[in-house]
């Protein structure tokens, strides 16, 4: 079943595909043949710019939880074997606090809608019956629409798109690892999260990015790397304005 092939997700994609090319014309004196990929860069940075509002909130909301993570393991040894109350304590908690457990996942929602919808606009070879322009675009090279993934098996995987695909992995797993020195994961001193081998899987998560970024389209890879850099930068800001409890 083609889930675009519904008439308001079928306008919504061709709105999108209208917006990114007409974006990209205007770029073209500017860009050249890479005016698509500087278009998928700019609309990354307004995505991130509307969402610095939300950005702050979960900032707050790691603040929160950090403040909270005492009264939480307590809550845990007292209550572990009660499943139900322990939920409800729990809640009340996060209520006195005027806080919420769901803070700050709207950034990961607005994320996946605009890394599904640029993976959609350049892996169709029609957008709403008309054939899809933005598949022959490329940067540097490159085409835009090929997966690193695809352009390995199909044995498309030439000295350009080589280059540019070894550029973005490179910059993506330098700023994970950057990301997971710079901010560790808080865990309890003792319990199955400070394992050595749980710590290990928490360690590889931030690498998770660069996996996923092999399977998409290098338009959405491009969305990647400019998004995980920003949240570097920002959460590094965001670190020093509210800072976790010691």
């Amino acid at each position: 079943m083609d889930t675009f092939a519904f008439p308001p997700l079928t306008l919504l994609l061709d709105g999108a595909y209208n917006a990114l090319l007409s974006l990209s014309t205007l770029l073209e004196p500017l860009a050249d043949t890479a005016a698509s990929a500087m278009a998928v860069i700019l609309v990354t940075l307004l995505v991130r710019c509307a969402l610095i509002p939300v950005g702050v909130s979960q900032a707050k909301a790691e603040q929160m939880r950090a403040r909270l993570a005492p009264k939480m393991r307590d809550l845990q040894k007292r209550l572990g074997k009660d499943r139900e109350r322990l939920q409800r304590e729990t809640m009340a908690l996060y209520r006195d606090e005027q806080a919420s457990p769901l803070a700050g996942c709207l950034p990961l929602l607005v994320q996946a809608a605009v890394v599904g919808t640029l993976y959609t606009l350049f892996l169709r070879p029609q957008i709403a019956g008309h054939a899809n322009e933005l598949l022959t675009h490329e940067l540097f090279g490159a085409p835009l629409g090929t997966s690193l993934l695809h352009a390995l098996g199909s044995g498309g995987l030439d000295l350009p798109t080589g280059l540019v695909w070894g550029a973005v992995l490179l910059i993506i797993i330098v700023i994970a690892d950057i990301t997971r020195r710079a901010f560790r994961p808080q865990v309890p001193a003792e319990g199955p999260l400070a394992s050595p081998g749980m710590l290990s899987l928490m360690n590889g998560l931030h690498y998770l990015t660069a996996v996923f970024a092999t399977f998409v389209p290098l338009a959405a890879a491009l969305y990647l790397v400019v998004t995980v850099t920003w949240t570097l930068v920002q959460r590094a800001l965001l670190r020093r304005r509210y800072p976790l409890p010691v």
